[in-house]
């Protein structure tokens, strides 16, 4: 069983930065591949990145690309996601996942076994 605690979440304004880490307990983390999605009110959740773990190779959603960055640390059992350039319309509930599956797309919630419980975004303008 792999358990995911998000954190680094808030409240910010049009502009500012913030860096969500998801801390894994398992031993295996270095074998997971690991992805961040988000769900604003009144929307599906939705992919923003993800990073394998055999090759460190990330994905991002058109939506991130250029301003947020996906990156892990198996040392400490951790993927973090830096967002800078924080618009309005990235408030939402974001949440970290797992998974141990190989030759997925890492883009859609069903290549992901585990989840984390998320953590609230707003960005005011």
């Amino acid at each position: 069983q792999v358990q995911l605690v998000e954190s680094g979440g808030g409240l910010v304004q049009a502009g500012d930065s913030l860096r969500l880490s998801c801390a894994a307990s398992v031993r295996t983390f270095s074998r997971l591949g690991m992805g961040w999605f988000r769900q604003a009110p009144g929307k599906e959740r939705e992919f923003v990145a993800a990073i394998t773990w055999s090759t460190g190779s990330t994905y991002y959603a058109d939506s991130a690309k250029g301003r947020f960055t996906i990156s892990r640390d198996n040392g400490k059992n951790t993927v973090y996601l830096q967002m800078n350039s924080l618009k309005p319309e990235d408030t939402a509930v974001y949440y970290c996942a797992a998974t141990y599956r190989w030759g997925v797309s890492y883009r859609v919630s069903n290549d992901y076994n585990y989840w984390g419980q998320g953590t609230q975004i707003t960005v005011s303008s």
